[in-house]
């Protein structure tokens, strides 16, 4: 679950080829409401179409910057799978072909990098680049990425004009009254009413189901009679939902950074746990740049340095920052940290130079930049998609009052970014386009292991999530990654993830017992 700067707050191949391979026929594994008959028919004629037409696979557009041998395509998918014959949209999908030998060759790897928003088209370049922890794995497997429904250059949503939703600064998401409070509201139901306006057409249909159920209309594409998929973050519903739909469609599945999918916990409750997780990691972080003082020289204990914090933001509340970063961009660019600490040392190094008199070096990091059209439409997709998926899976609550008690209370222990995640998703609780029930997440019949890995102290999706989807997914594997923090665990170096990631790609082989892993390696000045 990625955050992107939103409302009044922050957050944050073979050319030519058609591939027509075998379908297996999907399953009505979940409630009716989620897979009907009618669904289930139009997932199976929709991957029927797609795997007798496959992929017409070409040279990436120039503007994509995905040269090659990367290559990319489209897989055509109904909007609405009830009505498989009605309106189609396009999802771009793109692959590197796997490096070693036909006998080598296991299938395809399709990736999702979370979000909701995210694009997975980058995933092929794990090769071009010689990654050298997807060695082993590029040599079994071409590696897929798509832009899931909404995303990129899948039809696309928008909420607002790309070039507002960057302009800053924007108002301090941490209320001084209830004057403040109001004025959030109202800029969280504009937002919501932007989405009806310029995208309501898809936004009934933005939902995680249904997007599990274009990644099983690729798998046929692909010519793929099972599914190997990488999901990280929200890709790891994304991969347990697709498990309970189409559990005997999925070969290998691992699932890095889990969002808990217990139906009550999508998506209102995530988030208030999310403000818990990522304060625990801001004071994390706070308590390395103390240890480091030698080299930031922003305090020597973690008081110190949370007290700097604050007087940085007051002071860039009462003057934003180069004119432009105020406590909503702070924010933005500061909970880089909590998410990830190989952004530990940028993110502390910026801080120290600006208090050292670089005031450019903080704005460059966290103020927009105005000129960057292309980027800047791709942050508003972004948080588009984020906004419509998270609104439509679910029912969130409609009284302000109960938003407002939940977050004022967690706010007096949890400070760092309980209102700005409030305020991010505060659209929900206007969204007129129709919010489902969330999916029951379950084991089916012929469902393989699935590997779950997880760091303990992740912020965005805290490790309660992947000991419940373990629960959930019998027989599956979880690798703890203990005392560690970052979100997204299988790129970073660590051997003990690393090699059963591996073999569990390979053999499909997982350790008789889950396993608990030491951290990967902390961050140096």
């Amino acid at each position: 679950m990625r955050r992107t700067a939103v409302l009044g707050s922050a957050g944050t191949l073979i050319a030519g080829t058609l591939i027509a391979g075998a379908i297996a026929a999907p399953t009505a594994t979940a409630d009716g409401r989620h897979h009907s008959g009618s669904e289930a028919r139009g997932v199976q004629i929709a991957a029927a179409r797609a795997a007798h037409t496959g992929i017409d696979w070409k040279d990436c557009p120039a503007d994509w910057a995905l040269s090659t041998p990367i290559q990319c395509g489209w897989v055509t998918v109904p909007l609405d799978y009830a009505k498989p014959h009605g309106k189609q949209i396009k999802l771009a999908v793109d692959r590197h072909v796997s490096t070693g030998t036909k006998a080598e060759r296991q299938g395809a790897l399709l990736y999702n990098p979370g979000g909701p928003g995210g694009s997975g088209l980058r995933f092929p370049t794990r090769i071009t680049n010689k990654n050298p922890l997807w060695t082993k794995a590029a040599k079994a497997y071409d590696f897929v990425g798509f832009d899931p429904r909404g995303v990129g250059h899948s039809a696309p949503i928008s909420c607002v004009d790309p070039q507002e939703f960057v302009k800053a600064p924007k108002a301090d998401p941490v209320p001084d009254s209830e004057a403040d409070k109001r004025a959030q509201r109202k800029l969280a139901a504009e937002y919501a009413d932007g989405c009806a306006e310029r995208s309501g057409d898809m936004l009934p249909h933005m939902t995680t189901p249904n997007t599990a159920r274009d990644l099983d209309v690729i798998r046929a594409a692909l010519g793929e009679k099972k599914l190997n998929f990488l999901g990280v973050s929200y890709g790891t519903y994304l991969g347990a939902v697709y498990g309970t739909l189409f559990p005997d469609h999925v070969r290998r599945m691992i699932v890095d950074s889990v969002v808990n999918p217990a139906k009550d916990n999508i998506w209102y409750e995530a988030n208030l746990n999310q403000d818990i997780a990522f304060q625990q990691r801001w004071e994390d972080w706070t308590a390395w740049v103390a240890k480091n003082d030698a080299a930031f020289h922003i305090g020597t204990t973690p008081a110190q340095v949370e007290q700097e914090w604050l007087k940085l933001r007051a002071s860039a509340k009462k003057s934003p920052i180069g004119g432009v970063v105020g406590p909503a961009e702070l924010i933005g660019f500061f909970q880089n940290a909590p998410y990830y600490d190989s952004t530990w040392v940028l993110v502390a190094q910026t801080w120290s130079d600006y208090r050292a008199g670089d005031t450019q070096a903080l704005v460059d990091a966290a103020g927009p930049d105005m000129s960057d059209l292309a980027g800047n439409a791709s942050s508003e997709n972004g948080n588009a998609v984020y906004t419509a998926v998270e609104c439509a899976d679910a029912k969130w609550p409609t009284s302000w009052q109960k938003w407002d008690r939940d977050n004022s209370r967690l706010h007096k222990d949890y400070p760092f970014m309980t209102w700005a995640n409030a305020w991010m998703n505060l659209p929900c609780a206007t969204w007129s386009a129709k919010q489902q029930t969330p999916l029951e997440v379950k084991t089916g019949k012929g469902l393989p292991p699935v590997l779950i890995v997880q760091s303990t102290r992740d912020a965005a999706t805290p490790y309660e999530g992947a000991v419940e989807l373990h629960k959930r997914f019998k027989g599956s594997r979880l690798i703890t990654e203990k005392d560690a923090g970052s979100h997204g665990v299988t790129g970073l170096v660590n051997p003990c993830i690393n090699d059963r990631v591996d073999n569990y790609l390979l053999t499909g082989q997982t350790d008789r017992q889950d396993v608990t892993c030491a951290p990967h390696a902390t961050p140096k000045p």
